[in-house]
């Protein structure tokens, strides 16, 4: 049967020591490349930090250790004390990276801002970890748009130290070839979005934890997402999922739930993708509000915040 990554595909698209070919009539953001950097996106070196900048990702942190205990999943607790991310300022790379290695064969690599989707791939593919070279700042303390340094090392990278989640990442790299191929890359970036950036886990029975880092990188949205009634809590469908419309800017009406991280593996990497990409049309099936028949449901939510117009009306996140 093929897989995710069908590793009887012999073409140079399976060669992942060096950067795929980007068929024409594949639609990407469109990215201008920064001229200081190279195909591969890769920043020279990580950006000195100042001390301003260090006091930002400390209080960052301490804000969201506040919130995180019985909420973020035990495997991202584990991770930020094996990691011990809270050593004082931004973690320098070249030591975050010789303690990946060791516990996973990972490192993190810095990157300038959002890098273009086969890149992205190759670097997950290779298990490198691309991390925004830059940190918010006061003003943006709150929210940024574009994913920095304390999102993607914060909310990403301890979750590198869990085996199997570790396998599944390299394993979604290797997967954005066929998504290409078949020009189904928005499909397989709505897999993303509600595993790694919005999945929630189902730790023990009436136990819902997040491990998204977009979850698990803000104070309100993994209180929100785990104990609010407006959000549908909606256990994993790959195929359902990969359907579905996501919200960007605000908080999500609907999550994803896995029973454990070997779940997860399963349902993706040891799913027939060419089958799905094939039946799979340019654009998505389902609303982010909906709940369909297929559904095994855990929460059915009010969708309150949602309805009454989300962050851009102050609605309270209930």
């Amino acid at each position: 049967m093929a897989t995710l990554t069908d590793s009887a595909q012999a073409d140079s698209d399976q060669d992942f020591s060096r950067l795929p070919h980007l068929p024409a009539d594949v639609f990407t953001a469109p990215l201008k490349r920064p001229e200081h950097v190279g195909e591969d996106w890769l920043e020279p070196k990580q950006t000195e930090y100042d001390s301003e900048d260090d006091a930002i990702w400390d209080d960052l942190f301490a804000r969201q250790m506040k919130v995180l205990p019985g909420r973020a999943a035990s495997a991202f607790m584990e991770g930020t004390e094996k990691l011990d991310l809270g050593r004082g300022g931004v973690p320098e790379f070249g030591t975050l990276s010789e303690e990946l290695d060791k516990l996973t064969g990972w490192s993190v690599v810095p990157v300038p801002m959002l890098i273009p989707d086969h890149v992205f791939f190759w670097h997950l593919a290779n298990r490198r970890f691309p991390a925004g070279n830059f940190i918010r700042t006061r003003e943006t303390f709150d929210y940024i748009q574009e994913p920095d340094v304390f999102h993607d090392v914060f909310g990403h990278v301890p979750m590198l130290t869990d085996p199997v989640y570790a396998d599944y990442m390299q394993e979604y790299g290797r997967a954005g070839w066929k998504a290409m191929r078949y020009n189904r890359l928005k499909a397989l970036g709505a897999l993303y979005w509600y595993t790694v950036e919005f999945g929630l886990l189902l730790e023990a029975p009436g136990d819902i934890r997040a491990y998204g880092a977009g979850i698990l990188s803000g104070p309100t949205e993994v209180v929100y997402a785990t104990e609010a009634q407006s959000p549908n809590r909606i256990m994993l469908n790959v195929d359902r999922v990969m359907r579905t419309d996501y919200v960007i800017s605000d908080l999500q009406p609907t999550y994803f739930v896995i029973e454990s991280f070997e779940d997860l593996y399963r349902q993706t990497v040891e799913r027939d993708f060419d089958k799905l990409y094939r039946s799979l049309g340019p654009g998505f099936t389902y609303a982010n509000t909906a709940v369909i028949d297929v559904d095994y449901v855990v929460n059915e939510g009010t969708l309150e915040y949602t309805l009454r117009g989300g962050r851009g009306s102050g609605a309270d996140a209930v």
